[in-house]
């Protein structure tokens, strides 16, 4: 098995959203913001090449959407999942999964693309199958009023209605649940329904995909919880469980949407469960 961070672009959202009730004096010191109260974000993917498998986790904002849609988010960065994906040796089509940890749309944008014609989409991995779960699937096509801006309907029905769908398991109980794709996968329900957080184990090490449930260094501490998340409250306690459990066993911490670092570790302090050291990926797993 080897595995590769795959950047795909750097954005800006409102920090104070990314917070949710923690002050901006506070949160400023690991994320700071711009004059308009705009902090810089990461859409860092993961590739993992294992056997005759080559799986991609989550796909990023895409490049179908309107030139005002990505505007709202000031893109920048000289990075794309292509350029990525050619750095590590690879090309979309040898992709043989996608697994999306959930379908907000800078999750999943990647994953549809405009057909040749530019008059309908398709799918951007054409020899991949798409793994979601079917609690989730259903939140995000019956969508509520206060996700309905996340989840947008060119990402997702493309998916079902290419025939590349499948769905994993979802446990009877919190455990963690071993997939089809080989590593195990943590469900949580604070930021969305059935948002799936994978845990791989790789050279006797278990790198966890953080995706939303731990968006940057700066949300370590367990108040500082997005305004996103549909159930702060349930957050904090999968948090607190997850956050334990990564420092009791050296949990490396990936990093979807942190600017700056890739990897981390955490341990126990008097304060609670904070940063222990910041690694990339290249410098742990070489």
């Amino acid at each position: 098995m080897k595995i590769y961070s795959i950047e795909t672009v750097k954005f800006k959202l409102d920090g104070g959203a990314m917070f949710g009730v923690v002050p901006k004096s506070i949160w400023q010191k690991t994320n700071p913001a711009d004059s308009n109260n705009l902090i810089d974000m990461s859409i860092r993917c993961m590739l993992i090449e294992d056997n005759n498998r080559l799986i991609l986790i989550d796909t990023g904002l895409g490049n179908k959407q309107s030139e005002k849609f990505y505007s709202h988010y000031f893109l920048h960065g000289d990075f794309s999942l292509d350029k990525s994906l050619k750095k590590a040796g690879f090309h979309r089509d040898d992709i043989t999964d996608v697994f999306l940890t959930h379908l907000h749309f800078d999750h999943c944008g990647g994953s549809i693309q405009f057909n040749k014609d530019k008059i309908g989409f398709e799918p951007a991995f054409k020899n991949a199958h798409f793994w979601s779960n079917q609690n989730h699937w259903k939140w995000a096509t019956e969508p509520n009023k206060r996700e309905r801006a996340s989840f947008l309907k060119e990402n997702i029905n493309p998916i079902q209605e290419s025939g590349q769908l499948k769905f994993v398991d979802i446990p009877t109980s919190d455990m963690l649940k071993k997939s089809a794709l080989g590593f195990d996968i943590l469900f949580v329900d604070g930021h969305t329904e059935k948002q799936m957080i994978p845990h791989i184990q790789y050279q006797d090490k278990t790198i966890v995909y953080a995706a939303d449930l731990l968006p940057t260094v700066g949300h370590i501490p367990l108040p500082y919880v997005m305004g996103y998340d549909t159930r702060p409250l349930l957050t904090l306690d999968e948090k607190e469980k997850f956050m334990n459990l990564a420092a009791e066993n050296e949990y490396y911490i990936f990093f979807e949407h942190d600017p700056v670092n890739e990897l981390c570790t955490v341990e126990k302090t008097e304060k609670g469960v904070r940063l222990k050291q910041i690694y990339t990926l290249n410098e742990v797993f070489n």
